[in-house]
């Protein structure tokens, strides 16, 4: 009965043995990856410190881009403001020159008669002086007769 347990101890430490040899083997196989992981974690911690850094600076270019259109946003507003001003100077100076012309137009219309009365009244003035300086040279004519005949004489 002493060898029954002799050998049960002789198997147990086998049996042991044989545990702690897969246990070692894990354990390395364990640390392996372990380093695996530690070595892929560095490179993942530059590689997220790399886009850090780059977000970094396209935030700040954005901020700067956003400030450089905010700054030509309000010199175009300035501009905006002029053209609308010129617009309603234009208006205004079209609505004067349509308020002009139809003023223009009512005293034509209101000085038409006059007009028509001094056009005639020229006309008749015209046809005396016409006829005055007829009887004019009608009248140097007979003087010029008159003085050749004398002469003749």
């Amino acid at each position: 009965m002493e060898i029954i347990l002799y050998l049960s101890a002789a198997l147990i430490s086998v049996a042991f043995l044989v545990l702690v040899i897969y246990l070692s083997k894990t354990l390395k196989t364990l640390q392996e990856t372990l380093k695996g992981v530690t070595k892929t974690l560095d490179g993942l911690e530059k590689q997220l410190d790399g886009v850090t850094s780059e977000t970094t600076l396209l935030l700040q270019k954005t901020n700067a881009l956003a400030e450089d259109i905010q700054v030509k946003s309000e010199s175009l507003n300035s501009v905006v403001d002029a053209v609308k001003d010129v617009g309603s100077t234009v208006t205004k100076f079209n609505g004067t020159l349509k308020n002009l012309a139809e003023s223009f137009d009512i005293q034509v219309e209101q000085s038409k008669e006059k007009v028509s009365q001094i056009v005639q009244w020229s006309n008749v003035f015209l046809e005396l002086k016409e006829k005055w300086n007829a009887r004019k040279q009608v009248k140097n004519e007979a003087e010029l007769l008159e003085v050749k005949r004398v002469r003749s004489k």
